[in-house]
């Protein structure tokens, strides 16, 4: 919202505090809602570069990363404390290539999120069967990745 990119020195601080308070830090990927410039919303090269020079630094990107899906699914690849969370888009509107991604190699990097409250997780998740996830994929999806991410009781 600030126009600064995410390997902006401003948040360095911001970053050692979250690794000192073994925290999560949660931020938007993708183009902005608001009328801002997106630029700073891409995954590569400033994700990328923060999970490189924070790499005890657990990071949960929302709005899927749209229109840079797949380079966000490139760098939640990569980085093994990068994850991605679907807030901001219903399970309609989930792009091919994250649906792929959360059914396979992804289905421990991927969290679910609503963006409540402009979407309620009701309408967030009125198209879930649609997506033909198996079992142990939808529990990691709705809860079990978020548990063991944010570490919220029992995350085996």
């Amino acid at each position: 919202m600030w126009q600064l990119p995410p390997t902006d020195r401003l948040y360095y601080p911001l970053y050692t505090a979250c690794v000192e308070l073994g925290i999560p830090f949660c931020t938007q990927v993708g183009h902005t809602g608001p009328l801002r410039p997106s630029e700073t919303g891409r995954p590569i090269p400033y994700i990328d570069q923060v999970a490189l020079d924070f790499p005890e630094l657990t990071i949960v990107c929302g709005h899927i990363g749209y229109p840079w899906t797949t380079e966000m699914i490139s760098v939640a690849d990569k980085h093994a404390n990068v994850h991605i969370d679907t807030s901001a888009y219903t399970a309609r509107r989930y792009p091919t290539e994250l649906v792929d991604y959360l059914r396979g190699r992804g289905r421990r990097k991927v969290l679910f999120g609503s963006n409540y409250p402009m979407i309620a997780p009701s309408q967030a998740l009125e198209h879930l069967p649609d997506l033909r996830l198996d079992e142990e994929t939808t529990e990691l999806f709705l809860s079990g990745n978020a548990r063991r991410v944010f570490r919220l009781g029992d995350h085996s």
